[in-house]
């Protein structure tokens, strides 16, 4: 389990080509060519005998999925949440477990879930880390995110020790850890792991905390994602009100689930170009973080990527979130409820799509290297067995991939041009390992 470098050709023949661009958009069969982990070519034939060749006769080749929020640290006590309401969550996985994991545990919790997501189709995850409780355990993360070969943004949080002075009103200024990862572990912004900051922001900290964590951000030159309105009690605060007026919003930053600001507030979004990554299946079910605001936050113009948040609560894929929200919008579009500022039907497959392609890859700012495929673009793609029976015979493929692919269609993951999945099993993977260490790690944990 390594990243590795990318061969110097690998070309993906005859698939039915779903660029997800909105130009091409779906072109048949064609045949991808990435060169140095870049896609070099798309055409209907490309000769080049020097490449490794996958055939893709009977494959959908679609862009690599994009995650854009995820606490992958608590992958290894899956579904320990799904009774729960949110501030029984809260209490559980940081008051009472957090403060208990070891590097070792946040190194095979964010293994796990990489590789879950890996395995399930997305290529590209934002781990967003808020179990920093030493700058080991931040390490332990980042040698986890690399060992499973996907690209990732490490979002790094702060300590779930003595907690409460972390989240209640905090006037501790975020960790300068944050400096030192920049500079000496994750300063090539080309790498498969980068750096952001998961801050936060005025739910959690004074104005003047979060101006300093802003500030060390864009000094630094990373990005800032930042949960906002999860829940009535959070949004009631008007956090994003309090940055429009102190100035701080910007493109640079993400702002996480939103469920429950104002529309004003949403608005002020996108005058700034601030993006959301909400996390349907999470808004839906999980008591007390508030409707999926996606139908608003589209009607207002902000940027939005899905996201799977939480493996203690939901699925670890990309395919559950796209049918969470086209369900959850459609709902409130056919009840009557929705605030859509355009006309409801324009919520599309997709639409739903690109909200777990480009639009996550934006999010990120990643947007220029992934999400599509796209000549120049990075080769992270995806193929699906369209002769499996729950998508056998596919008449509209972005349809089928919104509404009834799921993991298990997957048969082969390229991330750079690195083959990480092949007829359906990840490829340098001791799975036996990964479960064994997963399995360990619960018990300890659980124990507390």
């Amino acid at each position: 389990m390594s990243a590795g470098a990318a061969p110097p050709a690998l070309l993906v023949k005859g698939g039915r080509v779903v660029t997800g661009d909105a130009g091409p958009g779906t072109i048949g069969a064609a045949d991808v060519l990435i060169r140095d982990g870049i896609i070099a070519e798309i055409s209907e034939t490309i000769e080049a005998p020097e490449a490794t060749q996958i055939d893709a006769t009977d494959l959908l080749v679609i862009p690599g999925l994009v995650d854009a929020h995820k606490h992958t640290w608590q992958s290894a006590v899956r579904h320990r949440c799904t009774a729960t309401d949110l501030m029984t969550y809260f209490g559980e996985m940081f008051g009472r477990l957090g403060s208990t994991y070891t590097p070792d545990d946040v190194y095979i919790g964010t293994l796990l879930g990489a590789l879950a997501a890996l395995e399930a189709g997305t290529t590209t995850l934002m781990d967003w880390s808020h179990v920093q409780n030493s700058p080991e355990h931040s390490d332990a993360a980042i040698r986890a995110l690399q060992d499973a070969g996907l690209r990732a943004v490490f979002g790094h949080g702060w300590p779930l020790v003595d907690l409460p002075s972390w989240i209640m009103g905090s006037s501790r200024n975020h960790t300068d850890d944050l400096r030192r990862i920049r500079e000496q572990v994750l300063s090539d912004d080309s790498a498969l792991v980068t750096l952001a900051l998961a801050g936060r922001g005025p739910e959690l900290s004074t104005m003047d905390v979060t101006r300093h964590d802003l500030a060390m951000a864009r000094d630094l030159g990373i990005r800032t994602s930042i949960h906002m309105g999860c829940g009535k009690e959070f949004g009631a605060v008007a956090a994003i009100a309090q940055m429009n007026e102190a100035g701080l919003l910007g493109p640079d930053l993400t702002f996480v689930h939103c469920s429950e600001n104002s529309d004003d507030e949403l608005r002020m979004m996108a005058e700034h170009g601030v993006s959301a990554a909400v996390a349907p299946q999470h808004e839906q079910g999980f008591p007390g973080i508030g409707h999926t605001p996606i139908d608003r936050l589209r009607g207002l113009g902000v940027t939005t990527g899905l996201s799977s948040d939480t493996e203690a609560f939901g699925a670890a894929d990309m395919f559950v979130q796209m049918k969470v929200a086209l369900a959850a919008t459609r709902a409130r579009v056919n009840g009557g409820d929705s605030r859509f500022e355009e006309r409801p039907s324009t919520f599309s497959v997709e639409d739903v799509f690109r909200m777990a392609t480009q639009s996550a890859a934006e999010t990120l700012g990643l947007g220029e290297s992934v999400g599509s495929i796209a000549v120049g673009k990075a080769g992270d793609v995806v193929l699906l067995r369209t002769r499996d029976l729950n998508l056998h015979p596919v008449v509209e493929p972005i349809a089928a991939v919104v509404n009834a692919a799921h993991p298990g269609n997957v048969d082969t993951v390229i991330v750079g041009g690195n083959i990480r999945k092949r007829a359906g099993r990840l490829v340098g993977v001791d799975h036996d390992r990964v479960r064994d260490l997963a399995q360990e790690s619960q018990r300890r944990v659980l124990r507390g």
